[in-house]
């Protein structure tokens, strides 16, 4: 090092890894067997794209549309966000749900003022019901076969 550097190799390191945060802001939200992989990126033009296909396409139905864009709507944050999502697993619900749980984990990671109005819509807590598992003997998780004396 010289004498005119005054910076360490310690303060380089950290200013390239706040850069590298600035540039997106991911959460992971789960729901049954689903998982989504979201990440927020702050810009002008709003756009939300799931497994590289538009919102309308993958998630058809206007109950499915409303639940992904609800953590959004009730944040309130200002300025316009990039989303693009990676999910797998589960059914098309499920799907939705998880996605919803990771956009609000990652808005809440961006503003943390849009944490007491999205935990009291529920949306930052992971839905822990799930298929309970099938048993040895059973016709599934829980029933029987029919009984007979005989």
């Amino acid at each position: 090092m010289t004498t005119k550097d005054t910076t360490t190799k310690e303060e380089v390191k950290v200013a390239k890894v706040a850069k590298v945060a600035h540039r997106y802001i991911e959460a992971v939200g789960r729901r049954k067997t689903s998982t989504a992989r979201v990440r927020i990126t702050e810009g002008s033009k709003e756009s939300l794209v799931i497994n590289d296909k538009d919102v309308k396409t993958y998630f058809p139905t206007l109950e499915l549309q409303k639940i992904v864009s609800e953590a959004i709507e009730k944040s309130k944050v200002a300025g316009k966000f990039a989303v693009s999502v990676k999910v797998v697993g589960g059914g098309i619900h499920s799907q939705a749900e998880a996605l919803r749980h990771g956009l609000s984990r990652a808005l809440v990671t961006f503003d943390e003022e849009t944490r007491k109005r999205l935990k009291k819509l529920g949306f930052l807590k992971r839905d822990p019901r799930m298929k309970e598992r099938r048993k040895f003997g059973l016709k599934k998780a829980r029933k029987a076969p029919q009984w007979s004396k005989r």
